[in-house]
């Protein structure tokens, strides 16, 4: 692999395991790192030149005890141990891209997004997130219709309407990010009817499927891209990538707790990776909602998909 990168000045990646299903019901996604570790993420990725590290620093018995009695603030399920798990991995993943690596946050469920835009944003001002999804994740306390807080880290990192609560309001920005210039959807395909008016009243950049459709993956991503960058043909603002293995239809990544018929292809996912990693500017990637709990061939499968997905970021090519 040609190492190409703005911001980096050798190809060294932190993998922060982020084992945490305390943002939604449904338990094995906690699973996640530790599958993806065992299938052998550290030597594809050696392989391809990276210097890999990894950071075991967040203590999660403390996380895990604050989770076992935590109790509903409104509608906000686990809000303490979700909003405690986002601040310290924010910390962890600011300290690793201040130091000059490429943190790597491997969940767990996508309430880790929070703590990690958050965190990139800090070593890195200007920096873009594209959210690779089928869900927008970007319910407020007022709109969620679940509770589940891995459906509302965008609008906590970007300080929107309503975000402002306890517990986050103590460690979030203030006054916050809020320029929703900074974040591209791609592929959403399941949306809330709040997040669908927090997505035209702040005028946010989206690409549903409909959109891939239309246009093919190529043109969306050249879209995306531009969007980020001011229109126009400069390729070099740091991006961080925040992809949901949901993104995928379950044909293709079928080992996820919210699965949306009508995802992105094998080739599609991997094609957004490709194009992000030849600009090389991107300083922070998420790979989250991989649940090995489910039947084993589906585990199996969809953790080399978030493997592959992984390398392809960071700079495998086919040729």
């Amino acid at each position: 692999m040609e190492f190409h990168s703005h911001f980096l000045k050798k190809p060294s990646t932190v993998m922060i395991p982020f084992p945490f299903s305390g943002g939604q019901p449904r338990k094995g996604v906690e699973m996640g790192p530790e599958a993806i570790k065992k299938a052998g993420l550290q030597q594809q990725l050696e392989s391809l030149g990276w210097e890999y590290q990894e950071d075991n620093s967040i203590s999660w018995d403390q996380i895990n005890e604050m989770l076992n009695g935590d109790e509903a603030i409104g509608k906000m399920r686990n809000p303490r141990s979700v909003s405690k798990a986002s601040e310290v991995l924010a910390d962890a993943v600011e300290k690793h891209a201040k130091a000059g690596h490429l943190p790597l946050t491997v969940g767990g469920d996508h309430s880790l997004g929070t703590g990690t835009m958050i965190g990139t944003a800090r070593a890195y001002p200007n920096v873009a997130c594209i959210w690779v999804d089928a869900h927008a994740d970007i319910n407020t306390p007022l709109t969620t219709p679940s509770g589940n807080l891995h459906g509302c880290p965008v609008a906590f990192a970007l300080g929107l309407e309503g975000a402002y609560v306890e517990p986050y309001k103590s460690w979030l920005p203030n006054p916050p990010i809020n320029d929703t210039n900074r974040l591209v959807y791609i592929g959403l395909r399941d949306i809330d009817e709040g997040e669908r008016k927090i997505l035209k009243e702040h005028n946010i950049k989206a690409f549903s499927m409909h959109h891939v459709d239309k246009y093919g993956i190529g043109k969306v991503v050249e879209m995306a891209l531009a969007h980020i960058n001011g229109n126009t043909s400069r390729r070099d603002r740091p991006i961080h990538l925040s992809f949901d293995v949901d993104a995928m239809d379950p044909s293709v990544a079928p080992s996820t707790g919210t699965p949306v018929r009508g995802g992105l292809t094998f080739r599609e996912g991997h094609y957004i990776c490709e194009a992000i990693a030849e600009t090389g500017a991107l300083v922070a990637m998420d790979m989250v909602e991989v649940n090995p709990s489910l039947e084993s061939h589906a585990a199996e499968q969809t953790i080399a998909v978030g493997c592959s997905l992984i390398r392809a970021a960071l700079g495998e090519t086919l040729l």
